[in-house]
């Protein structure tokens, strides 16, 4: 995991973290929100329309979602930008793709090949009939340009840049969006993030498929990538600390932990700096202590608000880190059961 830590932050700061997300990732956490969907106008908008599985998805699901509109914007600096329109567009010289993004805006999916069926096929067609809109700007997500699609939007679904990660949400927070987005677990600890998750404002998703994330990766120093983290069969990069974070309800929100460890004072010391026991594993939180806990903050992906309140973040009475006996250990979240 910190190899996988020290990869996301080395994309950070060449801003080279353009992650593009897996058809299949898409599917298993979407499934879980399709009632959501239904009637909404869907905004993916940090994604390359032709190459992104986001929108491919949603072109897929289209009329069975019921959706009422898909709109999907790319933007300057992305690498595979205009890379993909002659497999959809036949008169390239059409598309002026010397320097602007481009938008598509689909209300309507039908029948184009005649096949009996509506898949991508038809959408490629679609399409075809109806290149892209080229922007005036460079399709940031932030141009007063794209921010008139986020407010006609209601549910945002993308993978935003991990670098601009703050910057995105506080977007949605501003225009209070409904979203599905993918972040780094470590996302989590920012302090414009916390509050959030603290005040029930944003929350984990189910999550990948055993906590592994494979991503498409455009650019070519792969080799800063890790042993085993990149490939070079698949050119997919595993990542173990990414997760969904969301403000739709789900399911698996309102499923109870199951606590079963009993609570003695050897095991679970208390901190020097704020009136709370630390606990070490999330499947150790003690299922007869009532008091304030630090847990790890893996433990957001098993919260159930109508189980357990979440206190504060990381730091104790003095406002320093929690430690204990001088030591700090990794960063807690301190909550306390509901009675």
């Amino acid at each position: 995991m910190a190899k996988d830590n020290k990869n996301l932050h080395k994309a950070n700061k060449s801003k080279k973290d353009e992650f593009y997300t897996q058809l299949s990732d898409i599917e298993n956490e979407l499934r879980h929100y399709r009632d959501e969907f239904r009637g909404k106008t869907i905004l993916c908008n940090c994604d390359d329309p032709f190459e992104s599985n986001f929108v491919k998805y949603f072109a897929m699901h289209f009329n069975s979602f019921g959706l009422k509109k898909l709109i999907a914007t790319s933007y300057a600096t992305s690498p595979v930008m205009y890379t993909q329109l002659s497999f959809f567009v036949e008169d390239v010289d059409t598309v002026d793709s010397s320097k602007k993004p481009y938008v598509i805006e689909i209300t309507e999916i039908t029948d184009e090949n005649g096949d009996g069926a509506v898949d991508l096929q038809d959408f490629e067609l679609i399409l075809k009939k109806n290149p892209p809109r080229i922007l005036r700007g460079d399709g940031d997500f932030r141009s007063a340009e794209c921010i008139e699609f986020l407010k006609e939007a209601d549910i945002v679904v993308t993978n935003p840049p991990f670098s601009l990660f703050r910057e995105y949400v506080a977007q949605l927070m501003e225009y209070n969006k409904k979203f599905i987005i993918i972040g780094n677990q470590n996302a989590i600890t920012y302090k414009e993030i916390f509050p959030l998750i603290k005040d029930n404002k944003m929350w984990l998703g189910y999550g990948f498929n055993g906590g592994n994330a494979y991503f498409r990766v455009m650019y070519e120093d792969t080799e800063r990538f890790a042993k085993g983290v990149y490939d070079t069969e698949t050119g997919l990069v595993k990542f173990r600390n990414c997760v969904w974070f969301t403000n739709l309800d789900h399911k698996k929100r309102h499923e109870d932990l199951i606590l079963w460890k009993k609570y003695t004072s050897e095991e679970y010391p208390k901190y020097d700096n704020y009136n709370a026991v630390n606990v070490d594993k999330v499947a150790d939180i003690p299922c007869d202590y009532y008091g304030v806990m630090g847990v790890p903050i893996t433990f957001l992906d098993k919260y159930n608000p109508e189980q357990f309140d979440i206190i504060k973040f990381r730091k104790g009475n003095d406002d320093k880190d929690l430690c204990i006996n001088g030591k700090c250990p990794y960063f807690r979240i301190l909550i306390k059961r509901k009675k």
